[in-house]
């Protein structure tokens, strides 16, 4: 089989050693170079062809956002994965960069030991690729298909084919009275996308949870937030649920609600991660249905794993609805698909379609709105 060809771009000798020997640990995987600026890297990428690449934003020459920006003229689905620092000004840094056309993230180690660095880029950086190397292997096997029927390869992957989607119990639905997001790996752009394209008078509140540490999540809240028509902020506790409000979990806490007589408010704590993931879809996803039963609305976007599945299943379970984002449109099809496998989701839409779709049935039995096919 062939092995997944990895190129590292970072002006420090020391960290391109550091994830070289990270990543040698799996034998799938091939270092096809290195290079120690942005232009070098456009020019080795021409050349050695890889798969994927680990990319520094903090370069002479040409800097990480540059050479991303030179890079998606030409090689528009090749991943790239930034690899920036935990301070306030690396968090602005990376959001930027996946505005631009990054495809992930991973933390550089803030540790002296040299093994600690190691374990870290290489229990970050080796599920990652995989993740989003599984997708264009996805497309080449599509198109190789393809070529050998005849037909013009597609431009993107097909979308996998799904489990049957479940379809509400029998009778009319529920008027959606909040809506629940739960994103990892794509997410920042998938939100930046959904949030302004609903309503500016958004009749039901929102709450989300998107995986990333602390700092990050309150810099897209206030990214999201600029661009959206309604307040986007980071959850605290006793916060109270209203329409038209969106409420993010901060970074590495679990974030719930919990209905206290006429009001839903927002809890937070710091209980053990779940699927590794501290905040977790599932947990909110839970309290989302336990708080509006079946006016819980759950949509669940591109991440890897599979958090949100249990949560889903609660929703459902309590008469809510759930969307998941297509195979097609996701940076990875992980959460999404073990949704739509599952047989919990509703329908199954494109990321164009999610705002769409939202609003439709949070609208329905509003102003006017028409019921659900």
């Amino acid at each position: 089989m062939r092995r997944i060809r990895v190129l590292i771009v970072d002006d420090a000798a020391t960290m391109r050693r550091l994830i070289a020997a990270a990543l040698s640990a799996d034998p799938a995987l091939e270092i096809a170079g290195t290079a120690a600026n942005g232009r070098l890297a456009l020019e080795r990428i021409a050349v050695l062809e890889p798969d994927v690449v680990i990319l520094d934003l903090e370069m002479p020459v040409l800097d990480g956002f540059q050479t991303l920006a030179e890079l998606r003229k030409t090689q528009p689905r090749l991943p790239v994965i930034i690899f920036s620092s935990l301070t306030a000004r690396g968090a602005r840094a990376t959001l930027d960069a996946l505005a631009l056309g990054a495809n992930d993230y991973v933390l550089k180690a803030n540790t002296g030991s040299l093994e600690a660095s190691l374990c870290h880029a290489r229990e970050q950086l080796i599920p990652r690729i995989h993740a989003l190397c599984a997708r264009v292997a996805a497309r080449e096997r599509e198109n190789a298909n393809a070529r050998e029927r005849g037909r013009e390869p597609r431009p993107g992957v097909r979308a996998l084919v799904h489990a049957p989607v479940r379809p509400r119990r029998e009778g009319p639905p529920a008027r959606v009275e909040v809506v629940a997001i739960g994103t990892s790996t794509g997410g920042p752009v998938a939100l930046a996308e959904i949030l302004p394209a609903l309503p500016h008078d958004f009749p039901v509140p929102i709450v989300m949870v998107q995986h990333m540490p602390p700092l990050f999540t309150a810099h897209l809240a206030e990214r999201l937030s600029e661009r959206s028509p309604f307040i986007v902020r980071e959850g605290f506790p006793g916060a109270v649920l209203v329409p038209g409000d969106a409420w993010i979990a901060p970074g590495d806490q679990h974030m719930v609600v919990r209905r206290v007589g006429n009001e839903v408010r927002i809890a937070l704590h710091s209980g053990p991660p779940e699927n590794s993931c501290r905040p977790a879809a599932d947990e909110l996803f839970r309290s989302v249905a336990d708080a509006y039963g079946p006016g819980a609305l759950a949509v669940v976007l591109t991440g890897m794993g599979q958090d949100g599945l249990r949560g889903c299943g609660r929703v459902r379970e309590a008469g809510g609805a759930v969307i998941a984002q297509d195979a097609e449109s996701s940076t990875v099809w992980g959460m999404p698909g073990s949704v739509v496998r599952a047989g919990l989701a509703e329908v199954v839409v494109p990321l164009s379609g999610v705002a769409a779709e939202i609003a439709r049935r949070v609208l329905q039995g509003r102003r006017g709105g028409r019921a659900a096919a």
